[in-house]
Parts: C-alpha cells; structure tokens; sequence
C-alpha cells in the first residue's frame, strides 16, 4: 500500500523534452521529496509553514518560466484555451498553498498527509498533461 510519504520518483513519463521546465520539475520533485522525509520524522507546524513557503517561492519561480515560454513561442495566441487552463492551474495551486498557509498562521492544525497528498497529485497531474501539452507544443515551435 502506497503512502503520501513515498518518494516521487523521476521516470520518463514526466520528462517534456524541455531542459528548462524538466530541471525545474526535478527540483521540485526533490523538494517534495525532501519534504516528505522531514515531515514522516518531525511534523512540526513550524517546519510545515517554512515548507510551503519554500514550495511556494520556487513553484512562482517555476510557472513564471512556464508562462514566458508561452508567450516566447505563441502558446497563449494560437493554443488560447490551453493556454488559460495552463495559467488557472498554476494560480489555483498557488491559492491553495496560501490557503495552507493562512491556516497555520491562524494557529490551526493541517493534515500533513492532506497536504502532501495535494501536492503529490497536482504535481504528477500537471506535468503529465498540461505541462506535456505545453512541451509538445514548443517542441513543434523549435522543429519548424
């Protein structure tokens, strides 16, 4: 039985083809990772707060890269819908991690397994579709 404390590990399946985005993703998926072993030893709310603000920071690193490669190569003109999704996702995310955030400030508890669970599966999902629909999309750019 798989456990949100397992590491995510890099396969093929997440590589885009983009160098930029693919170390990016790596690094987060380390973070995450790192994350995940500090966490299954000392949930501490303190070290919970500084992880996400440390995922966060990177995370709003990452997407700003994500979005000006968009606009570099014409995603958000000729791929608009894809393009407004792509960009939704990643404010969302970074709503959800305030959201987590706020909540700690507050003083309240949050569900390290929640959490984790959250970012484990909007990772692998974002990459395996709407950062894979973005990649293809630049590789084409680059090919012609």
């Amino acid at each position: 039985m798989s456990s949100v404390f397992d590491h995510i590990e890099w396969t093929e399946k997440l590589v885009t083809g983009i160098p930029e985005i693919d170390r990016q993703h790596r690094f987060l998926i380390n973070a995450i990772n790192d994350a995940k072993h500090k966490l299954s030893e000392f949930p501490d709310l303190k070290l919970i707060e500084q992880i996400t603000k440390d995922l966060l920071g990177y995370a709003i690193y990452h997407f700003e890269t994500e979005e000006d490669l968009m606009l570099e190569h014409g995603y958000t003109e000729e791929s608009k819908a894809d393009a407004d999704l792509h960009q939704r996702q990643h404010r969302d995310f970074s709503a959800q991690v305030m959201a987590v955030r706020d909540t700690l400030h507050a003083g309240n508890p949050v569900s390290v397994e929640e959490l984790l669970g959250f970012l484990d599966d909007w990772l692998i999902s974002h990459i395996m579709n709407t950062d894979q629909r973005l990649a293809a999309f630049i590789r084409q750019k680059q090919a012609a």
